[in-house]
């Protein structure tokens, strides 16, 4: 099949190397496309909840495709997030066309966006860290149990149910958090200028105009690869939300010599790549 070319590819929170991670849902979705750039929005894998023992194939099989891409061709944007935070000791640093950052700033067709992951406004993580940590695993726990939930109500013919996002809608403080986030992320991207805000972290994929006094921009987050399943594509001047779930073509994208190859090989295939960079 032909992958789709757009100009800009958006995904973050994939959280990898966490039992709530779809990674293959992720690699098929990279298969379908050939963006020029791909930015990985802060919290791609998931340091926070490392575990030697708990590391799938298939989110080794992620890490080597976006290295794939990135000998390809793609310019690839790490922008870094709070499970991921060690890499910000990376910052600025390049390997190729693989780039570590802690935020982005890029000029579209006249327009500025500024890219950046979202935790600098969460005040749990800036001042009570191991509060926030112990939430991630609280999260990663409500998403397995889910999933066996979903997969009583599919046996009985019920749709699917979703008791993170249940818990998010029915407590004020977590709608209210949201509402501030994307005031905040706006309000400062209008005060500096910049007509496209783009962030991650919250794990709601939108994409709204918000306005004041001063002026207009466009918020836009990518949501996530545990729930939503989401991201953000830039193409002939345009912003579309990618829901993968909605999309018909994507079982035509899996890629089946990544899939043959055993951990050693896709270690070994990791690393024979970073060298050569």
């Amino acid at each position: 099949m032909r992958k789709r070319k757009i100009e800009i590819a958006v995904i973050s929170d994939v959280h990898l190397g966490t039992y709530g991670c779809h990674a293959k849902e992720l690699l098929t979705y990279l298969n379908s496309i050939n963006p020029k750039k791909l930015i990985l929005n802060g919290d791609i894998i998931d340091i926070w909840q490392f575990r030697k023992r708990y590391f799938p194939k298939a989110h080794l099989q992620v890490i080597k495709k976006i290295i794939d891409m990135s000998t390809a061709g793609t310019e690839v944007y790490y922008i870094t997030g709070n499970h991921d935070e060690i890499l910000r000791k990376f910052s600025d640093v390049s390997m190729g066309n693989i780039h570590i950052l802690n935020k982005l700033v890029l000029e579209l067709d006249g327009k500025k966006a500024w890219f950046f992951h979202g935790d600098v406004f969460d005040a749990s993580i800036q001042h009570a860290k191991w509060i926030a940590k112990l939430g991630g695993w609280g999260y990663d726990f409500l998403i397995v149990f889910n999933r066996l939930v979903n997969w009583f109500l599919q046996r009985l013919g019920r749709e699917k149910y979703s008791l993170s996002k249940k818990i998010k809608n029915s407590v004020k403080k977590a709608v209210k958090y949201i509402g501030d986030f994307e005031k905040v992320a706006s309000d400062l991207a209008i005060e500096n200028g910049y007509k496209y805000v783009v962030c991650g972290h919250i794990h709601q994929p939108k994409t709204v105009f918000k306005v004041n006094k001063n002026g207009v921009c466009l918020y836009l987050n990518s949501g996530d690869w545990i729930e939503n399943l989401t991201a953000l594509e830039y193409h002939n001047k345009k912003w579309k939300l990618y829901h993968f779930n909605e999309d018909k073509m994507i079982s035509f994208y899996a890629d089946e010599d990544i899939k043959s190859m055993t951990h050693a090989e896709l270690l070994t295939a990791i690393t024979i790549v970073g060298k050569n960079k």
